[in-house]
């Protein structure tokens, strides 16, 4: 007996850059935020092996930076700069402190904001007269990205 398996596509996340969303989980849950930057892991370390989770789809390891949320705070020594940045041979010297950073969350831990109706919702994808496929909120029915 042969199996045949079918191969799906792989999702694309629909929350991009620049979209704001509310996160749901957590300490930060309720706040709103702007997304600065989307990581699809795709060939992530399972606690300390490096295999796969069981499992788990590209989606599932997606995890999303927001600007000002899930902050931590990194402490950092004083040290000199690499010999690239020097200033007339002098070594330049990055100053030590406490640093806000912003960690990631989890793609399923934020929901996107629509931004005609405010309200947290889920993505439909839909094709325009001209071809174009574009995200629309489930609530409204607008799209999420200005047409061109």
């Amino acid at each position: 007996m042969t199996r045949t398996s079918v191969t799906m596509p792989t999702r694309v996340p629909d929350i991009r850059k620049g979209d704001t969303v509310v996160v749901l989980v957590g300490k930060d849950a309720g706040k709103r935020g702007t997304v600065d930057k989307v990581m699809r892991r795709r060939g992530t370390t399972y606690g300390r092996h490096r295999l796969p989770r069981p499992g788990a789809s590209s989606l599932s390891q997606a995890h999303v930076v927001v600007a000002g949320l899930n902050i931590a705070k990194r402490h950092t020594k004083p040290r000199q700069s690499t010999t690239q940045n020097q200033i007339a041979g002098v070594p330049q010297i990055q100053q030590g402190g406490i640093l806000d950073v912003p960690q990631p969350i989890p793609l399923s831990n934020v929901m996107l904001v629509c931004p005609r109706c405010e309200r947290p919702t889920r993505v439909r994808h839909t094709e325009l007269a001209n071809g174009q496929q574009v995200r629309v909120c489930r609530h409204c029915g607008e799209p999420l990205e200005t047409v061109a």
